[in-house]
């Protein structure tokens, strides 16, 4: 018989895209097709996730039909807590076979594979998720080697089924190098890279795929399965960007976008000083947050940038204000580093072209890198040339090993190469906008926000 899989990837809550994908999924889709995703669908950026604990990323893809999803990184990324809600409250299987709790014990709702029957057809399907090394404590994972519970898995199930698919989210060239390794998968379907494949390929015999990201293409590959073998009739990738929307997955968006304002509109507080934000001005939103860190993470120095922030606070603070100000799920990272990378950076920090800057980069939902501030220090400068840094009174000595507290963008020298020489990073498991949401409560830090760092030599001088 025929089986066609429709398969998408790395949709990352891009739901105006996925509007138009779900009208292409279901404009193919046949009594033959499955529908499959292969992980980071959810991205906790989005509004409708944060105020229904992801479900409203379940109702959308039961809507459209999906029958499983690999677990990305992305689906971790609002907690523990939210993630295990998800899966098991999902109908759809949520699958990974080398994703465990910290404590190693299996996590409600997750499946290492599943079987499913279509027409008689048995359909294998495993998927790995990535390892998020560091991270993984802080979120509360535990994730072992995908190669080995791969094999694992192909054992366990080996003559249960008729064609085997792996739904795998840890990059095209791990994937690739699994066809050359593993005769007896027939189709694999990457994610994690975002790479677009214009057409399906065929390595060591086993037909591989991937379809971008953000929801801009499908992926349809078509078999026929017989006594014989398994025979691929198509394999491509098809742009989404000419459909029109699909008017059951924007009545399921907006519903729950309704339902998302009223949760995450209470508000936490008041603050009695207003928190503006510039990306290259100094202000007191981004030093709030540098106070927070080094006070949260107990270091020399607390060092941030403007980017990770894209508006002021100036009255109340809501759990939708906090999301819209620091939509970025970056966590609160300490790492040591020498002086000389610290000075190069915050050098480079007065230059305009270096905070405008696309600040592109793992977790980062802003635009801008934006001006880098200080906790703990005070910085003498020109407006073109930094003269002095003190931390904590003492002037910088360029051999010297700092504690700094800042984010993991930082931390990977995302923005500012020099601050990537860090070593012994640590990572916390809160996010960036919880720094605001429990240091934004306190007066003293608030009032601590409004006086600046950042000193121009001949003020100083005055």
């Amino acid at each position: 018989m025929k089986l066609k899989i429709i398969h998408t990837n790395d949709v990352h809550s891009h739901f105006d895209a996925f509007k138009r994908a779900a009208t292409l999924i279901k404009e193919h889709k046949d009594e033959n097709t499955i529908i499959l995703d292969g992980g980071d669908f959810a991205d906790f950026k989005s509004i409708e996730l944060q105020g229904t604990r992801g479900m409203a990323a379940i109702e959308l893809l039961q809507s459209v039909g999906y029958d499983a999803l690999t677990i990305g990184n992305n689906e971790m990324f609002n907690g523990f807590d939210t993630f295990e809600h998800m899966a098991g409250n999902s109908p759809i299987p949520f699958i990974s076979n080398n994703l465990f709790r910290k404590d190693k014990a299996a996590i409600e709702g997750v499946k290492s594979s599943v079987i499913l029957n279509k027409k008689g057809l048995r359909i294998f399907i495993t998927g790995s998720s990535p390892d998020l090394q560091g991270f993984n404590d802080g979120l509360g994972v535990h994730i072992t080697d995908y190669k080995k519970e791969i094999k694992k898995e192909l054992e366990l199930y080996r003559g249960q089924y008729d064609l085997c698919i792996l739904l795998n989210h840890v990059g095209t060239v791990a994937d690739e190098e699994l066809a050359c390794e593993l005769n007896e998968v027939d189709v694999i379907l990457s994610a994690h890279d975002h790479q677009l494949y214009p057409e399906a390929k065929v390595v060591n015999g086993t037909v591989v795929n991937s379809a971008g990201c953000y929801g801009e293409y499908i992926g349809v590959v078509e078999f026929e399965v017989t006594n014989e073998g398994v025979s691929l009739l198509r394999g491509e990738t098809i742009a989404t960007r000419s459909a029109t929307s699909d008017q059951e997955v924007t009545d399921i968006l907006k519903k729950n976008k309704m339902v998302a304002i009223k949760v995450l509109s209470k508000p936490l507080y008041t603050i009695d000083l207003p928190l503006w934000h510039d990306v290259l001005e100094e202000n007191p939103m981004t030093n709030l947050i540098a106070d927070g860190l080094q006070d949260m993470l107990n270091c020399d120095l607390g060092l941030i940038n403007s980017g990770i922030v894209n508006a002021g606070a100036f009255h109340s603070i809501s759990h939708k204000n906090l999301i819209e100000i620091c939509p970025s799920p970056l966590n609160p990272t300490s790492f040591e580093i020498q002086g000389k990378h610290i000075r190069e950076a915050i050098g480079e920090s007065l230059d305009a072209e270096v905070c405008l800057a696309d600040g592109k980069g793992p977790g980062f939902r802003g635009k801008f890198v934006g001006r880098l501030h200080v906790s703990g220090a005070e910085i003498i400068h020109d407006g073109k040339v930094v003269s002095d840094i003190l931390i904590g009174n003492n002037p910088l000595e360029d051999e010297r090993w700092y504690s700094v507290a800042s984010s993991d963008y930082l931390q990977r020298g995302s923005g500012y190469e020099s601050l990537g020489h860090a070593r012994n990073e640590k990572y916390r498991p809160e996010e960036i906008r919880d720094v605001i949401r429990l240091y934004g409560n306190r007066a003293e830090f608030v009032e601590k926000a409004q006086v600046n760092r950042w000193k121009e030599s001949s003020k100083v001088m005055s």
